[in-house]
């Protein structure tokens, strides 16, 4: 059988304000982990929105993506509970520095964030073992290498949004 494969797309926001980055802790299949705020695209939304729409459900801080840091693609290999073959499952994610907004003050997080947290560059390398995802230092190291592109960089053509030329 020919299936087409399809990665999963999604945003994150990489914050840093006085020398700390805005992280999210969150309950995963593997336990409580470290993530940038960050999540997947939904229909009719470009990643710019799908990565101020995330963060503000993560965090509850309003975000306004200035910068493409750059686009990560990642692979691995989830066991299935009672199955001998795995999930075989790959991310595309576009990762966005930019603007930290006000607070929502009251805003519930999405379900599973347990809290935000700001860190160091030194407490984020060492800690590893609890990143969600290997992008989360890689995307931290190549904000810190000043790696940003301009927004115009990610075009969404106005079919997303249901508009026709």
């Amino acid at each position: 059988m020919n299936t087409r494969w399809k990665p999963s797309v999604t945003v994150a926001a990489i914050i840093e304000r006085d020398g700390k980055f805005l992280l999210v802790e969150e309950h995963t299949q593997d336990g409580l982990r470290l993530n940038n705020p960050a999540g997947h695209l939904d229909p009719g939304e470009s990643p710019l929105q799908a990565c101020a729409r995330e963060t503000l459900e993560e965090t509850a801080f309003h975000f306004t993506p200035a910068a493409l840091v750059g686009i990560y693609l990642s692979r691995f290999e989830r066991a299935v509970p009672g199955q001998d073959e795995s999930l075989d499952i790959t991310y595309l994610r576009f990762a966005f520095r930019g603007e930290l907004g006000e607070h929502v003050a009251g805003q519930a997080l999405d379900e599973g964030i347990v809290r935000t947290l700001w860190l160091t560059p030194e407490e984020i390398r060492a800690c590893a073992h609890l990143h969600r995802s290997p992008l989360l230092l890689k995307c931290m190291e190549d904000y810190l290498a000043g790696k940003t592109w301009p927004l115009d960089l990610v075009t969404t053509d106005g079919s997303v949004y249901g508009t026709r030329p």
